[in-house]
């Protein structure tokens, strides 16, 4: 299965439900399952978020209340990759790439987010929306080494993936 390694507090978003889109400076081919997978570093510059809305509203419901209460360094969740929309000043547009350059549709295929999910994200014009669907966050964190980009989680199994 594919995962992709998130620094805290934003895997936690990802696996209470609270984060929708994860935003990156690259877009991928895969779509499919996904594991969220916690960094096993939890720098002090993000823990101060915590205690900061809308991430302090947006944990507690998941019973995350602050650092260590966060899992680091584990699996926190499985996904679908949905989509992966090109981010712009109007909003989220389907893409195409050839020959080393991008075309997007001028349409916005969906609105860029307001509010919560606009702050848990970097929407500046030209990174890609990950769009993350049918989230399951993990009853217990499952250790693993994460990695940088799209890796391969090997020797762990989920049902339905």
């Amino acid at each position: 299965m594919k995962a992709i390694s998130l620094w805290q507090p934003w895997a936690s978003l990802v696996a209470t439900g609270a984060k929708k889109i994860e935003t990156r400076s690259w877009p991928t081919r895969h779509r499919g399952p996904l594991a969220i997978h916690a960094a096993k570093r939890y720098p002090k510059k993000f823990q101060a978020l915590e205690n900061q809305e809308p991430f302090y509203s947006a944990l507690r419901p998941g019973g995350i209340y602050k650092y260590p209460s966060f899992s680091c360094g584990a699996v926190v969740a499985i996904c679908k990759l949905e989509d992966i929309l090109f981010i712009t000043k109007k909003g989220l547009h389907a893409f195409t790439t050839k020959y080393g350059g991008l075309s997007y549709n001028p349409e916005p295929k969906l609105p860029l987010p307001t509010e919560q999910e606009f702050v848990f994200g970097d929407y500046t014009p030209g990174r890609f929306a990950w769009i993350l669907g049918d989230v399951q966050s993990l009853p217990k964190s499952i250790p693993a080494k994460g990695n940088q980009g799209l890796w391969e989680l090997e020797g762990v199994a989920f049902n339905g993936t």
